[in-house]
């Protein structure tokens, strides 16, 4: 069996479905993250740091030492789609994204080595972001388009035909994250607050943009409890991201594996019967044959 997980930025496969790989890493599944970007925009959201490098090229060669430790952690290959972290836009109008970042690659080219990698590691199971990015960054709502693209054209010979290149290959699934789902975000608030502790979610939940979001229809839910330490040790690996003592460690993980023991996924697409709702991204996929166009 394999996975490709598919990623905007590094520290994204360490807070979206890191225990999950970790778990079939584990279990002999080969897993392969690809991160199309490199985060060079990224800022230094974990206070105790320190002041960063100077320069996209600089932060780029950081988080690449990070990405390499959080692989280490989680047992997974990782690969770079080479193109170039968008940034963050804020303001009102929101400015301009920067000449040659992910954002504004035209879809074809910036889904183009993502085919190709497709081909070559022959994956089973794609997973991504739904349509949203998971959040308005561009990066994000990319990434998705990138990876949906190549989930249906992969399979296809005459599209993205490269001389030398692999083979066709037609994943059979392709599944979203919801590792930021509001259903799991209340149900840890409310975990806290009835273990009289102060919850980190307090004001998130309680706002009218919180529960304006609408929930998307999880199918598959991973139990993958017993791999949470390798994804925390994936989160503190992205020093420049994660604070320690911030947001993704506020909650004690006693309390998180009695109320929220698994990972949640949406199945966008199935190539293969299945039954809902799974425990399994390889539900239906075990014991069948390939993908092969």
């Amino acid at each position: 069996m394999r996975l490709l997980a598919v990623h905007a930025h590094p520290d994204d496969e360490s807070s979206k479905g890191a225990a999950t790989t970790a778990r079939y890493a584990a279990e002999g599944v080969e897993v392969l993250v690809v991160t199309c970007t490199g985060g060079e925009r990224g800022d230094i959201l974990n206070p105790s740091f320190g002041p960063g490098p100077d320069g996209v090229e600089a932060m780029r060669e950081l988080r690449r030492g990070e990405m390499a430790a959080a692989a280490r952690a989680l047992g997974v290959r990782q690969q770079w789609l080479g193109f170039v972290d968008s940034g963050l836009p804020q303001g009102d109008p929101l400015p301009p994204l920067p000449e040659g970042c992910f954002g504004l690659v035209p879809l074809e080219e910036a889904a183009a080595p993502l085919v190709e990698l497709v081909r070559e590691f022959r994956p089973h199971v794609i997973t991504t972001y739904d349509p949203s990015g998971g959040y308005p960054h561009p990066d994000h709502v990319m990434c998705h388009r990138v990876a949906f693209e190549a989930f249906h054209a992969a399979g296809d010979p005459d599209r993205y035909r490269r001389e030398g290149g692999s083979a066709p290959w037609s994943p059979l699934k392709l599944y979203y994250n919801h590792d930021f789902s509001m259903n799991r975000i209340r149900t840890l608030h409310e975990a806290m607050q009835g273990a009289g502790l102060e919850s980190p979610f307090g004001d998130w939940v309680e706002s009218r943009s919180a529960r304006e979001i609408p929930e998307r229809e999880v199918t598959t839910r991973v139990d993958a409890a017993a791999f949470y330490p390798q994804r925390d040790a994936a989160l503190v690996a992205h020093a420049t991201q994660i604070d320690p003592d911030g947001f993704f460690f506020a909650i004690p993980r006693d309390l998180e594996v009695d109320v929220w023991p698994y990972e949640e996924y949406e199945l966008a697409e199935s190539r293969v019967p299945t039954t809902l709702p799974e425990d399994d991204l390889f539900a239906g996929v075990r014991g069948g044959a390939g993908g092969a166009a």
